[in-house]
């Protein structure tokens, strides 16, 4: 069976975007940082968005400037499969992406059971917090960034019960990020 992976960057007081929906605070110009996100952006799998990020994203990973501010990650990015939950989106058309409308928890037990690659979240707070409340992601992988922002979104919002989760991981770098990978469970 395929797993369900979120990735994202939070600030010190819990938030994954900023009270504007921002996320640039999340960009780092540090070459160990760099290196890591690059080696993750060029693994086999595929990127997994909500609608809000999936138009962020869609907007700048495809442009000259990104391909000139992070050509690793901007062709990881770009090449790879691509889902978009979205009940309002008519069309997806950035590069390898599959728009999918329907019951988005039914939706992704059908993926997991397909034969492919792991499945990765990136941002898409109001998706990892549903697929949170029914134990379909299999591993969170968190980057503590060194900032606090005083208000904006957690990707946790709305979760009704109390999530557990086991410490399998972690990594400190010197700009001050931790990265913390965690399974569901006590």
């Amino acid at each position: 069976m395929r797993k369900l992976v979120v990735f994202n960057m939070v600030s010190l007081d819990g938030f994954f975007v900023d009270r504007k929906g921002d996320m640039s605070w999340a960009h780092k110009n540090d070459a160990e940082w760099n290196a890591f996100v690059n080696e993750n952006a060029s693994g086999n799998g595929v990127l997994v968005f909500g609608r809000i990020t999936y138009e962020l994203m869609a907007s700048y990973w495809p442009t000259p400037m990104a391909l000139e501010n992070s050509p690793v990650v901007a062709k990881g990015m770009n090449d790879m499969p691509k889902i978009v939950f979205s009940r309002t989106l008519d069309n997806a058309s950035w590069s390898n992406t599959k728009l999918v409308k329907g019951d988005l928890a039914a939706e992704m037990r059908k993926l997991k059971k397909e034969p492919g690659p792991d499945m990765v979240i990136l941002g898409s707070g109001s998706i990892v917090s549903q697929l949170a409340q029914q134990n379909l992601i299999d591993e969170y992988q968190i980057a503590l960034s060194p900032i606090v922002l005083g208000n904006g979104r957690t990707m946790f919002a709305g979760v009704k019960e109390k999530l557990n989760f086991k410490l399998t991981k972690s990594r400190t770098f010197a700009n001050g990020t931790v990265f913390a990978c965690y399974r569901p469970g006590a």
